[in-house]
């Protein structure tokens, strides 16, 4: 039954997401406090750097950049580089159905990130565009005390007196595993993909036991479960229905080859939307082969989930320039790459 397959693909890629989630948030926490340090320096600099963070899966590259922004680390062009490069949540769902071309992409967005950059300032400084004063406002909940994510005295403590959010993340890891080693989920064959997939899932549920509950809670289950899970999970399923449907019901593939210019165009559009979810539908497209990677890439130059929410909120003009210039990169680029047949 359709559905019933669709809801297996939704599945253990919402599950993969969150399992990569986990562990960029822990790397993020357990170097949180010296990236601010890495930014400092020229303008070139400021592109590498903000590209490399936007490019990093999730939302902290983003909000990070934003915070550098804000406090006048980045030039205008280092904020729209870091923006062109960030997928949001989009890079976890890509990297979960095809993740072989989407490592290809995130190169190709960090190099037009980088460049991008550049010519961004070129133009405001051209134009006399002067971004908003720097202020001391911090954008990016971060923890007041340092965090040791690895106590041996307390993991035995911790698991005798388990907290419910604890236990029902460990089962998920748990059956996961199951359903990966069996068969039940995934790859049915054992190649490379599963491999991973076994070995990254133990590591999950590691961190799941291991770190700390005021950890626990405020990263693992109130932000990832509870903010951005069920959202994943609802827009691939609706994604991958949609696209499934149009495939078997009506003839979708052949009203996008037919349209494909207004498919780029209408990518690049809902880009617009400061949202992670809308843009999972072109990833589902791009996946069953309906568009080509200029559709892709132009909505993904333009996009960038969460990333732009904390700018908006500090500035709604230097948000609606960031967007404006990377709206016209996206477009320009996606269009040319189109018209050499890519």
């Amino acid at each position: 039954m359709l559905a019933i397959e669709v809801l297996k693909q939704a599945l253990i890629v919402t599950l993969l997401v969150f399992v990569m989630m986990v562990l960029t948030d822990y790397i993020n926490v357990l170097t949180r406090g010296h990236l601010s340090q890495a930014v400092r320096g020229g303008r070139w600099r400021q592109y590498f750097v903000a590209s490399f963070f936007g490019a990093t899966p999730g939302c902290f590259g983003a909000f990070l950049n934003v915070s550098f922004y804000i406090h006048g680390l980045l030039s205008l062009g280092g904020i729209a580089a870091g923006m062109i490069a960030t997928s949001g949540d989009e890079a976890f769902v890509m990297l979960a159905m095809f993740p072989d071309k989407a490592l290809i992409l995130f190169g190709v967005l960090f190099v037009v990130a980088i460049i991008s950059g550049w010519l961004i300032d070129k133009t405001a400084g051209a134009l006399r565009i002067k971004p908003s004063q720097k202020c001391q406002l911090e954008v990016h909940n971060k923890d007041r005390e340092e965090c040791r994510c690895f106590n041996i005295d307390k993991i035995l403590p911790q698991l005798k007196s388990i907290s419910m959010p604890r236990l029902l993340i460990l089962i998920m890891l748990i059956l996961l595993i199951i359903a990966i080693f069996t068969g039940m989920l995934g790859p049915t064959e054992w190649n490379w993909q599963r491999i991973i997939l076994l070995l990254i899932l133990p590591i999950a549920a590691f961190i799941v036991t291991t770190v700390p509950e005021h950890y626990l809670r405020e990263h693992i289950w109130d932000h990832i479960v509870k903010r951005h899970l069920w959202r994943v999970f609802l827009w691939t399923f609706g994604a991958l229905l949609v696209v499934d449907l149009g495939l078997e019901y009506w003839n979708l593939e052949s009203f996008v080859q037919s349209h494909m210019v207004w498919v780029l165009v209408i990518a690049s559009l809902i880009a617009i939307i400061p949202e992670s979810g809308p843009h999972l539908i072109f990833v589902a497209m791009f996946a069953d082969g309906l568009i080509p990677f200029s559709v892709l890439l132009a909505s993904s130059i333009i996009q960038d989930g969460h990333g732009m929410l904390p700018l908006l909120s500090y500035s709604i003009r230097d948000s609606l320039l960031v967007k404006s210039f990377n709206l016209v990169i996206g477009l320009g680029l996606g269009l040319s790459l189109y018209a050499l047949g890519w």
